[in-house]
């Protein structure tokens, strides 16, 4: 198998109009040949969330840094890793990612040297400081034996391949703009994660997708938006990878000119035999 993992963030066409910068990030980790982890995160880019763009950026490396931990103390015992997130990836798993943002923002907050709002007791008010912060998170892990997902807040988890578009994760359904968030107390209890194994022969090619809420939002209902991903993995088994790469920025670009207006970011991992 030969995988390969590429994306874009580009700045939604209604952003750029009012200069606001993007507020995604995206990181990707590839710890060896069948090995990868993934992150996309969306800053709310509200006017209570200033700073959304730290808050999604630090969302991405939380995400890949407690994975990372995870795969290497069990590089020896997939089965065991494997359990352990069917069992606990939405309690001790989205816990620690809660945890270690809220801890990560509360440490760039000072460093910046930002005012820091105070309580009805004149303490400092640590849930005001997380909200300027505010972002969603989607997380996905992939190695030779199985595939991970976790998910908080809005945005799309999903594989394509001959057979069909599948949604990894069914994230909850908000009305409006509002979605759960890193920012939130306890946030953790809204996540949501999906762990699989992976099927020894499964038929290649694959391709494994996140993004952020303004790309389906472009659409007007899930059959459109699936049908952009099942375009997605046609390009790329027609054109390649670079021919789909060379040309994403502009494409997601003129998806938020034509649908959303939003920030737009898409990850991928292709898999061909």
């Amino acid at each position: 198998m030969i995988r390969k993992v590429f994306g874009a963030s580009v700045q939604g066409a209604s952003h750029i109009r009012s200069g606001k910068e993007c507020q995604d990030s995206l990181k990707k980790l590839e710890k060896d040949a069948d090995t990868v982890i993934l992150a996309v995160a969306d800053g709310h880019g509200s006017d209570s969330s200033p700073y959304s763009k730290t808050g999604s950026y630090a969302a991405v490396n939380v995400f890949c840094k407690i994975l990372e931990t995870y795969l290497d103390t069990y590089a020896a015992q997939p089965e065991m890793l494997f359990t352990l997130l069917k069992r606990e990836g939405d309690t001790k798993i989205a816990r620690e990612i809660d945890m270690e943002w809220k801890h990560r923002i509360l440490r760039l907050h000072a460093k910046c040297k930002r005012e820091v709002p105070l309580d009805a007791a004149g303490n400092k008010d640590k849930e005001a400081i997380y909200r300027m912060y505010g972002s969603t998170l989607l997380g996905l892990v992939l190695t030779r034996d199985f595939v991970f997902a976790f998910q908080l807040g809005d945005g799309d988890i999903v594989k394509v391949s001959e057979t069909g578009v599948y949604s990894i994760i069914e994230a909850d359904k908000l009305l409006g703009t509002e979605t759960h968030s890193l920012c939130k107390a306890e946030s953790w209890k809204k996540a949501i994660t999906f762990i699989g194994k992976r099927e020894e022969k499964e038929k290649l090619p694959v391709l494994y997708m996140l993004s952020t809420d303004g790309l389906a939002n472009s659409y007007k209902n899930d059959e459109e938006f699936q049908k952009t991903c099942k375009d997605y993995f046609v390009l790329l088994k027609e054109h390649g990878v670079k021919a789909v790469s060379d040309q994403l920025k502009t494409w997601l670009q003129e998806t938020s000119a034509l649908g959303s207006g939003d920030d737009i970011t898409v990850l991928f991992a292709y898999d061909m035999a």
